[in-house]
Parts: structure tokens; C-alpha cells; sequence
């Protein structure tokens, strides 16, 4: 494994700035996920890593080397994609063997046996080897297609989306293994998503993209609980942080347009009333929808709470983010 470090990286497709002046450190044995909408810069910055694009300037580094003039297969890097990519007329055994049979690695059939054993056992597929790839779950498919990136032992692995195609029980099931896997390994995972679910579950480190920018990079909880815009507040979260006047409670700190409030920053009993709108039930807690002086806005409270929709409940802010007009966060 080793330390991945990215140093003013742009990169352009026409007139089109993919990505501009992107610096980050991808720490040796942590799990970076790389968070933003479509069009952020997110599977740009991986391509740029595994060679399959050559940035119009900035550096890569990999253990301290550059390998900006490297090819691909030199970069002993492996990538996951969200399709599955997987040989559908080989069996599984043959699919995980398949990176080690390569002429650039080419190695010995012993080796590739133990190998291959190794990786099943980890993602618990190894009763299914002598299936055919077409005789596998969704869930199956992408455990060996992330099989065929494990078996290489890498110096880093980049995923690009690798659950998004998934139902949501598989996801949920399939996040906790990679988690699993990345403990067991002590390996380096650069990991890219929109979902901000994957990110505060799996993630050491987050780097939050804007157009081609990293706008903040920090732990799941620094980005959580101080974000440096609104714009960022929005990535993580559910459900998402509500943004107000900033005079709504009252006097506002100055130079704040807006007020951030976390659902659970929300205190109840006292303060302004607002009038309940829907009360959603979720089993280990209630979502209330409150409408106050012309604003909407979400809260968290009791499971068992007896509010129903036309009740007028007090609510007051606390530890409250402040953002100027133009969305960044007020120290």
C-alpha cells in the first residue's frame, strides 16, 4: 500500500474544466471517498490516478515517485467500476484468476490458487468458484468484480461508483463488507460517490468536489459538523440541513444571511411556534415538517410523540452554522 499525493492537478476535455488545481493527500491505509454531484471532477480525479487520462498539468505521486509519465499497467493501481466487467462465460474461480494470468503479472498457477482461495474467503463467495459469472446475483457480481481488484494486492484501490447499480438492501449489505475488507487489508481505497450515505459510513477521509474543485477535504464528522459553505453543509446529512433567515430566532450574527440548523440542532419547548405539516414515523425516530413565519423546515423527535399535523410546537436553535450571502461559513 502507500500514500497517494495529488498536487495542483487541471485537466480539461475541450472547453470543459474537469478538474482545476487539485491538490490532496490520500493517506497510506485510509479509505477516501471523493463526494459530489454529477460533473464534479469525481471520476476525472480517478482516471488522472490510474493513467487512463494524462493531466494538462499538476503532479500524481505514488510512495513518493511520480508517475504522471507512467502507463496504466505500471501504476500498480487497480480500479473498480460500476458495471460489473466480468467474463460472463468463465467461472468465477477463473474471473478472480484472470488479472494474475495477465501477461504483466503472469503469475505461477500455485500462487494464483492461493490467491484466489485468499479473496473468496474475504468477500465469502468461495462456495460459488465453480459457478458460471451468468449464474450470480447483482450482489454476487460485483463481490467478484471487486474480487478481481483485491487478488492484484495493489498499491491502491479506486472505486468509481462500485454499488450504485445495487437495490438498496445490497448497498446497505455491500458497504459494510467493503468497510470489513478495508479493515482486514490495511489497504489504501480511493472511493467515489454521490451518495453521502457510502461516505459517512466507509470513509477516514472525505473530499467534497464543486465543478473541478476541492472544496474542503477533512474526516466524515469535520465535514459534518463545520463545513465551510452552504454547498458543503448540503453533501452530508440526512435529513439535509435546513437553511434559514438568519433573523429568524432573532438577532443574527453579523454578517450572516443565512442559519444552518441540523435537524437534531433543533430544541423543542421553547422559542417561536411553528406549525407541524407532516410527522413522519421511521421506527427509532419521528420526522416532523414545521412551518414557521413563511419557512419550512425538518426536525428530529421522540418515536412515540403524540404531534399530528396543525400542532403548534416551540423551537429555539442551537450550535446554529451562520453563512454570508454568497454561502460561506462565518467563524
Amino acid at each position: 500500500m502507500a500514500e497517494v499525493v495529488l498536487s495542483a492537478l487541471t485537466k480539461s476535455f475541450g472547453a470543459t474544466k474537469a478538474l482545476s488545481d487539485v491538490s490532496m493527500t490520500i493517506p497510506d491505509g485510509s479509505f477516501v471517498v471523493l463526494l459530489g454531484p454529477t460533473g464534479a471532477g469525481k471520476s476525472t480525479t480517478l482516471r488522472l490516478i490510474a493513467g487512463l487520462d494524462k493531466p494538462d498539468s499538476g503532479d500524481v505521486r505514488i510512495a513518493g515517485s511520480s508517475v504522471v509519465g507512467d502507463m496504466p499497467a505500471q501504476r500498480d493501481v487497480a480500479m473498480v467500476f460500476q458495471q460489473y466487467s466480468l467474463y460472463p462465460h468463465m467461472t468465477v474461480r477463473d474471473n478472480l484468476a484472470f488479472p494474475l494470468r495477465s501477461p504483466i503479472l503472469n503469475r505461477p498457477e500455485d500462487e494464483i490458487r492461493k490467491r484466489v482461495a485468499e479473496v473468496a474467503s474475504v468477500l465469502r463467495i468461495a462456495h460459488k468458484l465453480d459457478n458460471k459469472a451468468t449464474q450470480l446475483s447483482g450482489g454476487e457480481m460485483q463481490r467478484v468484480s471487486i474480487g478481481r481488484a483485491l487478488v492484484r494486492a495493489p498499491r491502491i484501490y479506486l472505486m468509481d461508483e462500485p454499488l450504485s447499480s445495487l437495490d438498496a438492501a445490497l448497498r446497505a449489505e455491500l458497504r459494510i463488507e467493503l468497510k470489513r475488507i478495508h479493515q482486514d487489508l490495511g489497504a489504501t481505497f480511493l472511493y467515489v460517490t454521490h451518495d453521502q450515505v457510502e461516505a459517512m459510513t466507509m470513509a477516514t477521509h472525505v473530499g467534497v468536489l464543486d465543478h473541478g474543485r476541492l472544496v474542503q477535504f477533512g474526516t466524515p464528522r469535520e465535514i459534518y459538523e463545520n463545513p465551510v459553505s452552504t454547498y458543503v453543509a448540503t453533501r452530508l446529512g440526512q435529513p439535509r440541513i435546513n437553511f434559514l433567515p438568519a433573523d429568524l430566532f432573532g438577532p443574527a450574527r453579523a454578517g450572516a444571511t443565512q442559519i444552518g440548523l441540523r435537524p437534531e440542532h433543533i430544541l423543542q419547548g421553547e422559542g417561536p411556534e411553528a406549525r407541524v405539516i407532516r410527522v413522519e414515523h421511521l421506527g427509532d425516530q419521528t420526522r416532523l415538517h414545521l412551518h414557521l413565519a413563511g419557512n419550512d423546515l425538518i426536525t428530529l423527535s421522540d418515536p412515540h410523540t403524540t404531534l399530528k399535523p396543525g400542532d403548534l410546537l416551540a423551537i429555539r436553535p442551537e450550535d446554529p452554522l451562520w453563512f454570508d450571502a454568497s454561502g460561506n461559513r462565518l467563524p
